[in-house]
């Protein structure tokens, strides 16, 4: 998730926690920083775009390794600030506040390597969009008035919980809508005969209203979209390439296998200017993906030192927006290109 809800989420796991047993702004301040630490990893350049993707969310969100950080930092805390009575409920706050960072991170589609070091699969559930208000903000209005409200203790603590309880509802929402919506499209494509290799469900921006969905075969991906405003019972789907003859060049090569691997087979391939480019079907939207790298020759695999970020066509953001918000009411607008 974005910055600002793992501060939020972290903030008011430790006025939960610590709210009767130390000042409440020194609770949110400790939540707010190690609720956002372990995505201090993103400035760790590993010297090749692919490898930065691929190792981002990995041992700073590994579970086991902030179980050992957490007792310690807890413990660093309640030294520091002289609570060392409370040192058992600090150890247990400071290992909250860094494990519900992976946790959530766990929902959006991106890939946590939650099991480091015993295993380096990347869980992504993809229920949530990477940023979504409406996850954030009732977590940010509970703290706020927690905060505002820190010398009536009862109704500051039940304020936060409140912002807790629903933030962690709209987390159920949206896994319940994700199952619906999953269901429809297996559905939609076995009444087309399609026989797909993967499916992904997950929402498009900022909502958990309108849904993207695709689906993948050896040679092509299905791509549609899904509103819960629609009149009918069918994603709108499009057909596109997956590149099979590029892909089968590549395949053994680290660069393919490494975003393969992540990216769980959600990928495709396709020649521009003469060079590779290999995308991640899991964000962004046809032709504008979020992950996209050029990695050798179109004529197939050469020496290459680094996996490139390649940086292809963006789609207007107005125009993008504009059509995200019709085809969230329901109108059967196909994708802007």
């Amino acid at each position: 998730m974005d910055s600002l809800s793992q501060l939020a989420l972290g903030a008011a796991v430790g006025v939960a926690v610590m709210g009767r047993h130390t000042a409440l702004p020194k609770a949110a301040g400790w939540g707010a920083l190690l609720g956002t630490l372990p995505d201090l990893d993103v400035f760790i350049d590993h010297g090749d775009a692919l490898l930065n993707m691929t190792l981002h969310r990995a041992e700073s969100h590994s579970l086991f390794w902030l179980s050992v950080a957490g007792p310690l930092l807890g413990a660093g805390i309640a030294r520091l600030h002289g609570e060392w009575a409370q040192w058992r409920r600090w150890c247990l706050a400071a290992w909250l506040m860094l494990v519900t960072h992976p946790l959530l991170d766990a929902m959006t589609v991106y890939g946590t390597q939650l099991a480091l070091p015993f295993s380096n699969h990347p869980y992504g559930v993809g229920s949530i969009f990477i940023i979504d208000p409406l996850y954030t903000l009732p977590l940010l209005f509970g703290l706020l008035l927690a905060l505002g409200w820190r010398r009536r203790p009862d109704w500051a603590l039940r304020a936060n919980a409140l912002g807790l309880t629903l933030s962690t509802a709209y987390l159920a929402w949206g896994v319940a809508v994700q199952a619906h919506v999953s269901a429809l499209a297996q559905a939609s494509l076995a009444r087309q005969g399609v026989q797909a290799q993967a499916l992904l469900v997950t929402p498009t921006a900022f909502n958990s209203v309108l849904w993207r969905v695709v689906a993948t075969t050896p040679t092509h991906y299905h791509e549609g979209f899904y509103s819960l405003l629609d009149d009918g019972q069918e994603p709108l789907w499009e057909l596109h390439d997956r590149g099979p003859a590029l892909q089968q060049a590549y395949a053994g090569t680290p660069a393919y296998e490494r975003l393969n691997r992540f990216a769980k087979g959600l990928v495709a391939m396709r020649s521009v200017d003469g060079r590779a480019h290999l995308s991640d079907l899991r964000m962004g939207q046809t032709p504008s993906f979020s992950f996209t790298f050029d990695i050798g020759p179109a004529q197939g695999p050469a020496p290459e030192p680094q996996a490139a970020l390649a940086r292809g066509s963006r789609p207007d953001l107005k125009q993008a927006l504009s059509w995200l918000w019709a085809r969230l009411g329901g109108q059967p607008l196909p994708p802007p290109r």
